[in-house]
């Protein structure tokens, strides 16, 4: 019953020999018989080892198709990141661009102050020189005038001729009727000639009053003009201060914003690394 067809298939040759060579092969055969049947059992338990390591990688496999979703939807939600710190990214360089071109028209701005201010201050200097100058060649100019030397001619007169009317006073306590008569003649022409002088001395008082009103109303002009231009002055003063401000501000955001921007390209970096791993 344990022989196989192989076996089966030989006994017709082997009865054609004698007894003993038909034992040698009957023994033969069991012997391979018993080899093949120790050959099958190691194939069954090879068989099961090889069932057994199927069936752990296929748990293997699954865990690495696990693993491999997993790392899939970590890859999808890091290119998600991704794309959000580049956004991020462009808006800050955006920003740094805007800052830069804003920094660079305040300071051109501020140069324009400054040469405004400059000027305005040179021509405040020269405006001044010129009202010093005037002022001067006025004062020399007046004590220079015809009118001023007549004027003090004619109270070189009017003096001599109080002198001389108090003498005659003295004269008339003589009771000479001629001297009295004489002397009220001069009384007369003094009378008249002092009318005269008073005229001239009037018409020359509303002279130098008329003057006296011009240049008050240039020392007012001129006082006018100074605080517009001190007003001008604390005004480019408080633009200037402004605009360093700004530009320290400006100054500031931009290295702020530079240190934001390296931290997210330094994240970037890192994440594109776990990404390429």
């Amino acid at each position: 019953s344990f022989l196989c067809p192989y076996s089966s298939a030989l006994l017709p040759k082997m009865a054609k020999q004698n007894s003993p060579s038909l034992i040698e092969v009957v023994k033969q055969v069991a012997e391979q018989q018993h080899s093949q049947a120790s050959e099958i059992e190691k194939s069954k338990t090879v068989l099961f080892q090889l069932q057994a390591k199927f069936q752990q990688l296929e748990k293997e496999m699954d865990s690495i198709l696990l693993e491999t979703k997993a790392t899939e939807r970590e890859i999808y939600l890091q290119d998600d990141a991704i794309e959000v710190t580049k956004y991020h990214c462009e808006n800050l360089e955006a920003q740094v661009r805007a800052l830069y071109s804003e920094n660079l028209k305040l300071r051109r701005d501020a140069e324009t102050v400054q040469e405004e201010f400059e000027m305005t201050f040179a021509r405040n200097n020269e405006y001044r020189e010129k009202i010093k100058a005037h002022k001067h060649l006025f004062w020399e100019t007046e004590s220079k005038m015809p009118v001023m030397i007549q004027l003090a001619k004619k109270k070189t007169v009017v003096k001599a001729l109080k002198t001389k009317k108090e003498e005659l006073m003295r004269d008339l306590q003589n009771p000479q009727g001629s001297v009295i008569k004489q002397v009220q003649e001069e009384i007369t022409l003094l009378k008249r000639e002092i009318t005269t002088l008073k005229e001239f001395i009037n018409k020359k008082s509303d002279f130098l009053e008329e003057e006296k009103k011009m240049h008050a109303k240039l020392r007012k002009e001129i006082e006018v003009q100074n605080k517009r231009y001190n007003a001008i002055l604390k005004r480019l003063h408080c633009q200037l201060n402004k605009l360093h401000s700004n530009k320290r501000q400006q100054h500031w955001n931009v290295q702020q914003l530079e240190k934001k921007a390296a931290e997210l390209r330094k994240c970037l970096g890192v994440v594109q690394l776990h990404s390429s791993i």
